[in-house]
């Protein structure tokens, strides 16, 4: 197993992520726990010694199980982490109650590293709000060593990750953010490597597979690859490409079950980082990707200043890019739900009144009153 420096520890490399552990019968609230708990077993023989959770992975039950299974070990053996779940603006008013119950749930005395979970468009102004008094109780916590390491997770854009950071990076250790090859340029996840290189924090990876995408390529994207590394498969490419990135220290991966562990560990146990050939031909096949399901905007905004609505039209595209990617590759898309959730009613995609006036002026000849209808639709708004 590879580990990476973190402070004083080292961290394994690959870490054990509870969000889409064995279930019974595909219901996601019921977890095989016997399955996942031989999993944890081969993962602590194998030397992955970080696992994490949260409080509403697999309906709640996730950080039950996992707590269940990780007490058999000695506490010292491994790294808990979970998150505040701000991914609900319900429960911001509930930090120390939830906190508390997160202790219980996994039955532990401390979290090794914990998160504000998923900083984004639609929670940011509440996680800035000081009234709530998260972060000065996760402080309080990390002081009294009830929290080890804190940090955040974050599906938002780099705007709304730098207003986090402009207020509470100072105390931020690491960053877990959505990056792959495909989000690189497609989730504009580059910016976020930079804005994080800038705070010198250290990145944590999650959906390093973007949902399965990356593991199931075509015959032609196989055959591509297979013509630079005849041994490696498409899943070990994708971390290949993630080793490759200086500021990545942990990539998380969902395993749902004993072969995809297994053949993770197997890679995980060295470290190929992709040579400059290598990351190009990676890349041509991730735009490749991105243009079966993207539309072609480019962001030259003749198209708003023709909209009668005043609606940003290259953001709603880019959200419905996001979400049709997500969906047909059979992935749940939440992310441009939650984006959606942070615009005026006034000004979301329902607002288009299809009057053709920006498509008159787009130079890719996107149509765009369709793409809104069809946006409206698919969220059913």
């Amino acid at each position: 197993m590879i580990y990476k420096d973190f402070q004083d520890l080292k961290l394994s490399a690959l870490g054990f992520g509870a969000m889409r552990l064995p279930t019974v019968d595909g219901k996601d609230a019921e977890i095989d726990k016997q399955a996942a708990s031989a999993m944890v077993s081969e993962a602590m023989k194998k030397g992955i010694n970080y696992y994490d959770t949260a409080w509403g992975y697999h309906e709640g039950n996730s950080e039950l199980i996992m707590g269940e299974i990780l007490s058999e070990y000695p506490r010292d053996s491994f790294y808990l982490a979970t998150k505040f779940p701000g991914y609900d603006l319900s429960n911001m008013d509930k930090v120390e109650e939830i906190f508390e119950k997160q202790l219980e749930k996994c039955r532990a005395d401390h979290f090794d590293f914990y998160l504000f979970h998923n900083v984004c468009e639609m929670n940011i102004d509440a996680y800035l709000d000081e009234s709530h008094g998260i972060f000065a109780y996760l402080m309080e916590q990390k002081k009294n060593g009830r929290i080890k390491h804190l940090g955040f997770s974050a599906h938002g854009e780099a705007p709304v990750m730098r207003r986090f950071l402009e207020k509470y990076g100072k105390e931020m250790e690491f960053c877990q953010i959505q990056l792959n090859y495909l989000d690189l340029k497609f989730q504009d996840a580059q910016a976020k490597l930079e804005l994080l290189k800038e705070y010198e924090i250290p990145v944590w990876v999650m959906e390093p597979l973007r949902g399965g995408r990356l593991a199931n390529l075509t015959e032609e994207e196989t055959a591509k690859l297979a013509a630079l590394r005849p041994d490696e498969t498409a899943v070990s490419w994708a971390f290949r490409f993630l080793q490759s990135i200086p500021e990545v220290t942990m990539i998380l991966s969902g395993m749902s079950n004993m072969e995809q562990l297994l053949a993770n560990i197997e890679t995980f146990e060295t470290e190929k980082s992709l040579n400059q050939n290598e990351q190009r031909v990676l890349q041509k096949i991730a735009d490749e990707m991105a243009a079966k399901v993207a539309l072609p905007c480019t962001e030259c905004r003749y198209c708003t200043t023709h909209c009668p609505q005043g609606l940003d039209i290259p953001y709603l595209l880019s959200l419905y890019n996001e979400h049709r990617s997500t969906t047909l590759a059979g992935g749940m898309s939440f992310i441009a739900p939650m984006a959606l959730s942070a615009v005026e009613k006034e000004k979301q995609p329902s607002a288009c009144i299809g009057c053709g006036s920006c498509e008159a002026v787009c130079p890719q000849q996107i149509k765009i009153s369709q793409a809104m209808k069809e946006f409206v639709g698919a969220l059913g708004m």
